[in-house]
């Protein structure tokens, strides 16, 4: 197959070596991801102050709801491309990666300007306070800028990581965050161009990591370029693509659609809440990050051997993967716990002492119970690597619902405050985590029937 053949095999192989060597640099990258979305929200408390802490903090939550649109398109075409890996079926998959591309590309150009558009709508419905609206529209309408740029990193990765190509988009996404952190310090620390410096450096480093992407796959695998060989378009293909696709999209958009609901109850608690949940966020997204990478390798390893047929390598990859996933959620709990403190610090001036009682506060509850989330991830990617996105879209449903649902009604008990937001979110965990062991107990052998 020359340039085209699968860049690694997940079908055989001891299973949980063949899992973590493959999760490893998908765990390194978007810890690099996340490193430089720190980066502006790190800088910008330390040198700007609370109330620019506070509107680019806010922005991240918004900024994930809608680039996870995309980045639920391209997972959704990943189990597909994965799938076809498996099933050694490269015409099949040329053709999912042109229709992929086209029906992702469409949507992006729809998302860019529908975001413009409704811009000001959008900052009234999350209850932004005066004193920093301006200022995160000013970082906003920058930093949107980059969605074309999210959407050609994100399908380029996923196309890769389904081909077992997982190192490829980490040096890219490494590249992108080195970039961002240099920028950031020239833009805001010497030029003062205050949040419009971290947007406008979070921008050009996106670009340089999408493009960068589609240059090398482009050079480096002849066969995945787009319109290459003759391929004609397929409405078959078209819906295989969609359901996949559309189906993780949304899945994505409602988990994010209820932190952006809840962002919106915590805009209601004033400017202290929002800067400390602007920081505890940003480390709670670090902390628990390497097992949603983890589960996000656990669907291709599963979509790779479920093409192949390989029901029994899938089993036990199951219990590798739920061991390796809890294991690592109460480590990472533990030294969330011990060092909540010192991680706010990173953010915030010692001196902003109700900011840190507050976002301690959410570290110490929320951070607790990463396994929960950690399993809930590993469920997310199975179900969508055996064909069954729907289910992955109740579990979230399930999730998010009890998280939003419970946030208002705890936050409004006068005992329970704001902590009340923070323990909605571990009881959606666990509640979601119920029902979708259950329902693998109840249906595992309808599931793995290939």
């Amino acid at each position: 197959m020359g340039s085209q053949r699968f860049s690694k095999d997940l079908t055989s192989g001891p299973i949980t070596k063949t899992m973590l060597q493959f999760a490893f640099p998908m765990i390194l990258g978007n810890l690099l991801q996340q490193l430089y979305n720190i980066a502006d929200t790190l800088i910008v408390g330390q040198f700007i102050g609370a109330e620019a802490l506070a509107a680019v903090g806010s922005s991240y939550t918004l900024m994930t709801f809608l680039t996870s649109i995309l980045l639920g398109l391209c997972m959704g075409s990943g189990a597909v491309f994965s799938i076809r890996c498996g099933e050694r079926d490269e015409e099949g998959l040329r053709e999912s990666i042109l229709h992929s591309f086209l029906m992702t590309a469409v949507l992006a150009a729809v998302l860019n300007g529908a975001v413009y558009l409704l811009m000001d709508p959008i900052l009234h419905f999350l209850q932004v306070p005066e004193n920093i609206y301006a200022m995160m529209r000013e970082y906003l309408w920058i930093v949107f800028m980059g969605i074309l740029a999210t959407f050609l990193y994100n399908f380029y990765a996923s196309l890769l990581r389904a081909v077992g190509n997982s190192v490829t988009p980490l040096v890219f996404l490494g590249i992108c965050a080195v970039l961002n952190i240099v920028l950031d310090l020239i833009f805001v620390i010497r030029f003062h161009w205050g949040v419009a410096g971290a947007a406008s450096a979070t921008v050009f480093s996106q670009f340089v990591s999408g493009v960068g992407l589609l240059i090398y796959t482009w050079a480096c695998f002849p066969g995945y370029r787009i319109f290459s060989g003759g391929i004609r378009l397929k409405k078959k293909v078209f819906l295989e693509i969609g359901q996949f696709s559309f189906l993780t999209c949304l899945q994505q958009s409602v988990m994010n659609l209820g932190i952006l609901m809840v962002q919106g109850l915590v805009n209601s608690f004033g400017t202290t809440v929002m800067a400390a949940f602007a920081a505890a966020v940003k480390i709670d997204s670090f902390a628990y990050m390497p097992v949603q990478d983890f589960g996000n390798a656990f669907s291709t390893f599963t979509a790779q051997n479920y093409g192949a047929g390989k029901k029994e390598r899938i089993r036990a990859g199951i219990r590798s993967a739920v061991g390796c996933a809890v294991g690592f959620s109460l480590f990472i709990s533990l030294g969330v716990w011990i060092l909540a403190k010192p991680l706010m610090l990173l953010f915030v001036k010692p001196e902003e002492t109700q900011i840190l009682a507050v976002g301690i506060q959410y570290l110490h509850i929320e951070g607790s119970f990463y396994c929960g989330i950690g399993c809930l991830f590993l469920l997310y990617g199975f179900y969508r690597a055996v064909e069954r996105p729907g289910m992955s879209v109740v579990l979230t449903v399930i999730s998010l619902g009890t998280r939003v649902a419970l946030a208002y009604l705890l936050s409004s008990v006068p005992s329970a405050g704001v902590a009340g937001i923070w323990w909605s979110v571990p009881i959606g965990w666990f509640l979601a985590d119920v029902v979708g062991f259950w329902y693998y107990r109840k249906k595992k052998n309808i599931l793995l029937n290939f």
